[in-house]
């Protein structure tokens, strides 16, 4: 009886195992899961100190019939009702798996060519780092990749992340999330 158990666990185990490997799944060597985010990513102002380098992710497994990528990064914990909107890029290629760290400032170029950055709510274009207020627990920010059934999001620059959201959400066929945290004493 005890050998069936093992092998009927065993078993099981390389199903989920097997499960995970051809999950759609956003990964990071800057990020662990549900761990503190580090200095070198975190905002340089509002009183924060960080390097404010956008993360280096890359992903695998998109679903069948993606033709874009759209990357939103959302804290839903900040005191505003409606949470910070930390990131927000569109028209990702499908080919495109990877972006490398720094790929969040709009001077350094390192999007694909197409891929477009929209203000965040710090009210400027690409990548800004977390910084949530004194003594707050630790909030939790949310890189969300969307795998799109569309090429492209007609959407100007402009775009506030509401209305990205509303056109990402209304055209994604899969999601990938990557859940990091940061608070400050």
């Amino acid at each position: 009886m005890h050998h069936y158990l093992a092998t009927l666990v065993l078993v099981a185990g390389l199903g989920t195992a097997h499960a995970e490997d051809t999950a759609f799944r956003l990964v990071s060597p800057d990020l662990v899961p549900g761990q503190a985010i580090a200095a070198a990513q975190v905002f340089n102002g509002f009183g924060c100190t960080g390097g404010n380098v956008s993360p280096a992710l890359s992903w695998r497994n998109a679903p069948a019939g993606t033709k874009s990528f759209a990357l939103m990064v959302h804290d839903p914990d900040a005191p505003t009702g409606s949470g910070w909107w930390h990131w927000v890029v569109w028209n990702l290629p499908a080919n495109v798996q990877a972006l490398p760290a720094r790929a969040g400032d709009p001077k350094a170029g390192l999007l694909p060519a197409g891929a477009m950055q929209g203000n965040t709510d710090f009210g400027v274009p690409g990548y800004g780092g977390p910084c949530p207020p004194p003594g707050d627990k630790p909030h939790r920010y949310y890189f969300r990749l969307h795998a799109l059934k569309v090429e492209k999001l007609d959407l100007p620059a402009s775009a506030t992340p509401a209305m990205v959201g509303f056109n990402v959400r209304a055209n994604t066929i899969g999601v990938a999330e990557l859940m990091a945290t940061y608070g400050r004493p």
